[in-house]
């Protein structure tokens, strides 16, 4: 069993930058692929980026969005920069199995963009 808590969400006018946390109940990193995903009112969860062996990011947040990990702290990280209007959403952190692809999801933590 793995928990995963993320925090850092709030709100944020555009251009601003928030950055969020991911920690997990244990060290998961070799076995588990780390992601944060999104999802905004009426729209479908969507992948914003993950990381394992590579990472990869949603065309939307290419150049904004940074995903890293500290290893020694269990924790995941989505630094966001130049926010707007459409990356409000709640995120989700997700730990996938690499070879069961079981995943686990956080509670998800609300991101509000706006003037």
């Amino acid at each position: 069993q793995v928990q995963l808590v993320e925090s850092g969400g709030g709100l944020v006018q555009p251009g601003g930058s928030l950055r969020l946390s991911c920690v997990a109940s244990r060290n998961i990193f070799s076995t588990y692929v780390m992601g944060w995903y999104r999802q905004a009112p009426g729209k479908q969860r969507e992948l914003v980026a993950a990381r394992g062996d590579s990472t990869n990011y949603a065309d939307s947040v290419k150049g904004r969005f940074t995903i890293s990990r500290d290893t020694a702290k269990n924790t995941v990280y989505l630094q966001m920069n130049s926010l707007k209007f459409e990356d409000t959403a709640v995120y989700y952190c997700n730990a996938r199995h690499r070879v069961t692809y079981y995943n686990y999801w956080g509670q998800g933590t609300q991101v509000t963009v706006s003037s």
